[in-house]
């Protein structure tokens, strides 16, 4: 923490973006896409006046994870896997602090993933940024649960067998309330979506596709190259139907409760008769989260980016401090008869 932050004398509402960088220089690979990442933190921590003596980021290990460095706020790099766990016991402790949490694909959903789902559905108020480049990029290449079938890595030569990880499904399965994915190439939309997950009351999940140049370049290129772009991606907005490609000439249609693309020149279809996106709809959610084969296969669907889902639910230290209140509403604390307890027994 530098000498800046700890005189607190910056008012809020002052302070740029740059205010929210530590002295620290990023020490990712030149092209990494976590310098996206840290840019859009420092740029929406800044839009939101957020105090940097009341802004924590907690993470575990891994390339990701070395973000708080990065941060003129406090931080804790913690341990693998474990940035949820300790994240959760410092928003108990504090639930003033505005927690964030940087995480990976390996530290979240490999070793950590007890942690991280248990976190999900418990919703406490902290933001989760889940940097996910499929791969272990800081110790130097092993497939991570979120590579792909067939994906070679120094672990994999023969190509990896294991079905990836679903980060958005498997999210949604856990109860978040609060579910979006984005990629480090559109830093708008990375900015959009921190701005409404700390708007958030609850735990907000935000995937992030992130390239890792050196281990497992252009494994989202299919989602950011000009060429492929607009056929395979479709951004999610707020009562907007499902619209995509090259001239917003395809849409995607549900024939009950399975998504199709429908031509929107050809096939006699208009816009009226697409899928409305509407974040409330857990049911749908979980159908976009399922659009998860690579758009150039069988079902040609497209990645969907933007908002999944949001629902308001208590947090869980709102219903904690309020079970506290009420016992302690109920009789006065007695420590001894506590320890004592209802039952004792005399040794003779």
């Amino acid at each position: 923490m530098t000498e800046a932050l700890k005189s607190n004398e910056i008012e809020q509402g002052k302070l740029k973006a740059s205010d929210y960088a530590s002295d620290q220089e990023p020490r990712w690979c030149p092209g990494c896409g976590d310098y996206s990442v840290l840019k859009q933190i420092h740029t929406v921590l800044a839009e939101l006046g957020h105090k940097r003596e009341d802004t924590a980021f907690i993470s575990g290990i891994g390339c990701s994870s070395r973000l708080p460095y990065y941060m003129d706020t406090y931080g804790i790099h913690g341990i693998h896997g474990r940035a949820t766990a300790i994240a959760e016991g410092l928003k108990i402790a504090r639930p003033d602090i505005n927690v964030w949490i940087a995480t990976g694909d390996g530290d979240a959903l490999a070793i950590g993933l007890n942690h991280f789902l248990q976190l999900l559905r418990r919703n406490l108020n902290v933001n989760v940024i889940l940097l996910n480049n499929e791969i272990y990029g800081l110790t130097k290449g092993q497939f991570s649960p979120t590579s792909r079938v067939g994906q070679k890595t120094v672990t994999t030569p023969m190509g990896t067998i294991e079905y990836p990880v679903n980060a958005m499904a498997i999210s949604l399965g856990a109860g978040a309330t609060f579910v979006a994915r984005t990629i480090d190439r559109s830093p708008a939309q990375i900015r959009d979506i921190m701005l409404r997950a700390d708007r958030h009351r609850g735990a907000s999940l935000i995937e992030v596709y992130q390239n890792c140049p050196i281990f497992n370049d252009g494994a989202f290129s299919i989602f950011t190259e000009k060429s492929t772009k607009t056929d395979s991606t479709v951004i999610l907005e707020q009562d907007k139907p499902l619209i995509f490609g090259e001239n917003n000439n395809k849409g995607v249609k549900l024939d009950g409760t399975k998504p199709i693309v429908v031509d929107l020149e050809n096939d006699n279809v208009s816009a009226n008769d697409l899928w409305i996106h509407d974040e409330t709809d857990y049911v749908k959610a979980s159908i976009l989260a399922r659009l998860f084969e690579m758009p150039s296969g069988e079902m040609n669907l497209p990645r969907p980016f933007g908002i999944f889902y949001a629902e308001d639910r208590f947090t869980y230290e709102d219903a904690l401090d309020a079970q506290i209140k009420e016992a302690q509403a109920k009789q006065k604390a007695d420590l001894y008869e506590l320890f004592k307890g209802a039952t004792t027994w005399e040794i003779k």
